[in-house]
């Protein structure tokens, strides 16, 4: 039985169904058990593999161990009378094997390897010649499986990976797609290589929702905010690199003057930005500098938790929607029931969420958040336009008074193309500000950013020109993200 399971093992890791990480636990956990299971039932008891594709592994396991023993009797028989051959280490020793982990195991014959040219989801063809083409999935995706991808990923500077099924595996750097690999995968790569780093109760929510949020956290690399989903041609998934701990401003290259965001100690601050934007990192950064200046209950509630934030000077609490509470809104309520000082958002999705946020705010408590908004004006807008038209004139006046600043932010790329950089708008709401809020005139807020800077406000466009005048970006790239080119242009 320890050879089988032996065998069983490399092949469910040869098609990439489970990691060489998870059969080592699984395997020890049989060897300390010793009650006879077999390596396929306790995979799929765990939820590692599936029965039809245990049911598939088992056929093509029988058809390696025929030619084995094929094999072993044509060179018996061509030895005529001589001794018969010793037994392999694995068979000399079931107990011993049954515990160590795969890597330590001795490679099964070549005939193993020449025996599983075909997928766990077509028939095993025991017969293929030497030079058969290799496994799909093992010529689609890197050995070493999804975590390697992602250590190999982030080892060269990859903000995202993403697997795709019926494509190659791509990874984004400095905002740009690039191939991680030359083959494509096909759909059961896709789904084995995405699977591998799921919890059974995750595989079965993808099953029943068709997507999935998660965190995966790969000790030694960092976090990757995960998001997997079904399409036309299989499951997807993309990875978001997050770093183990929270950033500094100064490792962001974000201005050190933002520092004094964190000042406040009631009304909401916020952080806005195309999606990719680097929102979530510059609000790590900020919670950082709060959790080591402050004696205050920090609170977050996001989806996932993205950055850890061990309690420093602060105590922190880190929920997350759907898992530790049901959503958003849900946790805001509680909230103001759990002595929080400052309440950090991860995003204000809904009119609920944007409500209780300002709510929050309002009531003497500092709220983080951030926002999918292109600059600060529009945040504002999109804030008011949330409401219906009769609740907006309330919502105005709450704003002018709550909202203390916004940040809005873009990553550049620099003008040697060897990384991003982020361009900044800063408007901080003064008495100017807020009245202009509160009579509806947002339009006139451009003209207080322009010449705001005494208060520390600026315009994008501002920080672009700036940008380009020290040299770190180009011209061509300042007017991709510039509201007024013509500027930049004359400048």
């Amino acid at each position: 039985m320890a050879t089988q399971n032996v065998l069983l093992g490399r092949l469910a890791v040869h098609y990439k169904l489970v990691t060489i990480e998870q059969l080592d636990a699984v395997m020890a956990e049989l060897g300390r058990t010793a009650d006879g299971k077999r390596l396929g039932e306790a995979l799929v008891a765990k939820g590692l593999l599936r029965p039809a594709q245990l049911d598939q592994l088992l056929q093509v396991q029988r058809q390696v161990l025929e030619k084995q023993r094929a094999d072993a009797a044509a060179k018996t028989g061509s030895a005529g009378a001589a001794a018969p051959p010793a037994p392999r280490p694995a068979e000399a020793q079931p107990a011993a094997a049954a515990r160590a982990p795969l890597r330590a195991v001795p490679s099964a014959a070549p005939a193993a390897e020449e025996a599983v040219s075909a997928t766990p989801a077509e028939p095993a063809r025991a017969a293929a010649p030497p030079a058969a083409t290799p496994a799909r999935v093992s010529a689609s995706a890197p050995r070493g499986g999804m975590t390697e991808i992602l250590r190999q990923a982030v080892a060269e500077g990859a903000s995202d990976i993403h697997v795709h099924a019926g494509g190659p595996l791509r990874v984004r750097r400095h905002g740009k797609l690039v191939d991680l690999s030359d083959a494509p995968l096909d759909a059961a790569a896709s789904e084995a290589l995405i699977a591998s780093v799921l919890t059974h109760e995750q595989r079965e929510h993808l099953a029943r929702h068709g997507e999935l949020d998660l965190c995966y956290t790969l000790e030694g690399v960092g976090r990757f905010r995960t998001n997997v989903y079904k399409q036309q041609r299989g499951i997807d998934g993309v990875f978001r690199a997050i770093p183990a701990s929270p950033p500094t401003l100064d490792q962001l290259g974000m201005p050190s003057t933002l520092a004094k965001l964190t000042h406040y100690h009631q009304g909401m601050v916020l952080v806005t930005g195309p999606a990719g934007c680097g929102k979530s990192s510059t609000m790590a950064a900020l919670v950082n500098l709060v959790n080591e200046e402050r004696s205050d209950h920090i609170l977050t509630i996001e989806d996932p938790i993205e950055y850890l934030h061990p309690s420093k000077r602060c105590l922190v609490n880190q929920r997350s929607a759907k898992r530790h509470t049901e959503s958003f809104a849900r946790a805001l309520r509680a909230a103001l029931r759990e002595d929080p000082d400052v309440i950090v958002i991860g995003e204000l999705r809904d009119l609920e969420t944007i409500s209780l946020a300002l709510t929050a705010a309002e009531t003497g408590h500092f709220v983080l958040a951030t926002l999918h908004t292109n600059d600060t004006i529009r945040t504002v807008n999109r804030l008011v336009g949330a409401f219906p038209s009769d609740q907006q004139g309330q919502v105005r006046t709450m704003l002018s008074e709550s909202l203390r600043a916004v940040l809005s932010q873009r990553l550049v790329t620099t003008a040697d193309g060897s990384k991003r950089v982020p361009a900044t708008e800063l408007l901080v709401v003064n008495k100017a500000v807020g009245n202009l809020i509160r009579e509806n005139k947002t339009f006139q807020i451009r003209s207080i950013l322009q010449t705001g800077a005494a208060q520390g406000m600026y315009l994008l466009d501002q920080s672009l020109q700036q940008m380009v005048t020290q040299g770190v970006i180009t011209k061509e790239e300042a007017a991709r993200h510039m509201e007024d080119a013509k500027k930049l242009q004359a400048a």
